[in-house]
């Protein structure tokens, strides 16, 4: 009996999502005399969060950070952080000679039938850590570079990975958010209703205002209570004097510190444009000036600001990471994790191409 005829396979109509309209912006340049935190006036990109991670054409769907997080993190890491305090947990860390007091039921039997000595195990007590995310939500992070997310959206992406990962070690997460000062502080929580929560306030942000993040750090003290990991997220557009002094406050009391230095590109080296307006975010100051006529000395300028930040840190102990826009969350928790060296030196990007 002949088999009936093949049915070409159904396959299901791939419905593109409407492409939003384009919009006019006033992104930043970089640390030059007047231009710290100017952008040209140039036609931004659309309102959609291209060119975010994972694989470029994916992450368009991630609309929710909650979503996003889970899908960097999920996978890329498991287990809590150990204490050096001894406790009662499973993981066996080494003997001690038993003295009165010591509880019976630790002994270790086997031990004395080879030594015929008393000897107690003793174990790694395993505790939660809490990771304090502080967020720069000032004007000059609304920047964005043509097709490309603004600094702020960046940063947010980033501090929900870093939260999902923290809660899903068992740890717990704080958030800060700050301009010229600390505007919102969410209290530590390790439950996933708290990281709804965080998540929920970072997708409320509209950065606005200077930039104030020595003053910022001087009210969180106040407000970080238990010793954690602090985790500064910024384009760090300010005095990085004042800077450093404030962090030394959280030196004192023992914090690991962990600066991730938000940068676009246009800011590492200035687009090629023949003529341009540079609109200060956070003053509305304007200048008409041709890039091509302070490119060397801006990128100078730039690196130097970049280094100097860097060489700060190290003296004093505290990890800097230039995110790498092309791999920014994996660079993020890379950094997060303790994965990476001492600080070193950005190299200077080739000039962008239009």
């Amino acid at each position: 009996m002949p088999s009936p005829p093949l049915q070409p396979r159904r396959v299901p109509p791939v419905i593109a999502p409407p492409i939003p309209p384009r919009f006019a912006a006033t992104p930043p340049a970089g640390p030059f005399g007047p231009l710290r935190r100017f952008g040209l006036t140039v036609p931004a990109p659309p309102t959609s969060d291209a060119g975010s991670l994972l694989t470029l054409s994916e992450l368009e769907r991630f609309k929710n950070l909650l979503v996003f997080a889970k899908s960097v993190v999920e996978g890329y890491y498991s287990g809590k952080h150990r204490s050096p305090r001894r406790g009662k947990s499973a993981e066996f860390s080494d003997y001690k000679e038993y003295v009165a007091g010591d509880e019976i039921v630790r002994l270790d039997w086997r031990v004395y039938g080879r030594t015929r000595r008393l000897f107690i195990r003793r174990f790694v007590e395993e505790t939660d850590m809490v990771i304090y995310l502080l967020v720069d939500t000032s004007a000059s992070m609304r920047y964005a570079g043509e097709r490309r997310q603004s600094k702020f959206h960046l940063a947010a992406k980033i501090a929900a990975a870093l939260a999902y990962l923290a809660i899903h070690q068992g740890d717990k997460a704080a958030l800060g958010l700050f301009a010229d000062h600390l505007h919102q502080f969410l209290p530590a929580g390790g439950t996933r209703r708290h990281l709804h929560r965080l998540v929920t306030e970072l997708e409320r942000v509209r950065p606005s205002e200077s930039t104030g993040i020595a003053q910022a750090l001087s009210e969180c003290n106040t407000v970080f209570r238990k010793r954690g990991r602090l985790v500064v997220l910024s384009d760090f557009l300010d005095d990085t004097t004042q800077l450093f002094d404030a962090l030394a406050q959280f030196q004192h009391r023992k914090f690991e510190i962990l600066l991730l230095h938000i940068v676009d590109p246009d800011e590492l080296q200035l687009p090629a444009f023949a003529a341009a307006k540079f609109v200060d975010l956070e003053t509305s100051e304007k200048v008409q000036v041709d890039p091509d006529e302070i490119r060397g000395l801006y990128r100078d300028n730039m690196q130097r600001f970049i280094d100097e930040l860097s060489r700060q840190a190290d003296q004093r102990n505290i990890r800097h990471d230039l995110i790498d826009t092309r791999n920014p969350y994996l660079n993020a928790i890379e950094a997060y994790l303790g994965f990476r060296g001492r600080n070193a030196p950005v190299q200077r990007q080739p000039p962008c191409r239009s």
